[in-house]
Parts: structure tokens; sequence; C-alpha cells
């Protein structure tokens, strides 16, 4: 059975009650139900994780190494701003797949730029609470 490390960044613990009309109004359990069913419909075993805090994620991404076989990543506002997370993510050199809930490619123009996209071969984006479980699936493919 395949090994997914599931990383939510900053301000994903807020789901529901952070901008709703942008991000829904299912909150960060409510996600966590579903990555759950999702990978288990899939024969997936996950590992969910968050942090709003950089330095963790670093530090999460690196002890993934010969432990998991895949990594799902919304890296929330360090998409944008995070050389650390893309050189984890390259260093461990496991397969990635980055998910976000909205289009960032139609919002702020800071917000259309992804470091972690110069890695992740798959990026998904906009499709909500789906977007994750189609992330699944790819590293499931793999």
């Amino acid at each position: 059975m395949k090994k997914i490390l599931v990383i939510n960044g900053p301000n994903l613990n807020l789901l529901g009650l952070r901008e709703p009309a942008l991000y829904g109004a299912q909150n960060f359990e409510a996600l966590q139900a579903f990555i759950r069913s999702s990978a288990e419909a899939l024969g997936l075993d996950v590992e969910l994780f968050q942090s709003n805090h950089e330095g963790v994620i670093v530090d999460k991404i690196q002890a993934a190494y010969g432990v998991f076989d895949g990594i799902l990543i919304n890296p929330a506002a360090y998409t944008h701003t995070s050389v650390a997370i893309l050189d984890a993510l390259k260093a461990v050199a496991l397969p990635t797949a980055e998910v976000h809930l909205t289009d960032i490619s139609t919002r702020e123009d800071f917000r259309k730029f992804s470091f972690v996209s110069l890695y992740a071969q798959k990026t998904i984006c906009g499709k909500g609470f789906d977007g994750y479980k189609e992330g699944l699936e790819y590293l499931e493919e793999l």
C-alpha cells in the first residue's frame, strides 16, 4: 500500500472561517475527512499534516524521505514565497502533486507564481476539495 504525506500550509486550519466566498463554508475537519475517505477508496495510506510555520513544513518534508511514496501539498501562502519548501521537495525527490482550493492563476498578481510548481509533477487549482482527490489519484497511478 502506497504511503502519501498530505501537507497543508498556513491558514488552511481556518477553512470555513477564512474568506468563505473564496474557500467555501466547509471547515478543515471536513477537508481532512474528505482526504481520508478519498485515500481509503484508492487504497492509499495517508498521513495528514498542517502547519502555519515554514520551517516545520520543511522539517516534515525532509522526514518524509524513505518513509513515504509521495507528497500531496497545498503550501498555501508559502506557494508564492518559499524557496525553502521547493528546495526540500527537490532534496527528498519524492513524487509530488501540488493542490490549491482556488485557481491561483485568476487571483492577485502575487499569487500567480508558485515556487512549488517548479518541482511538482502535477499542479491542480480551483477544484476545491476535489483537487485533493485528483492529486491522490495522480500519486496512486505513479
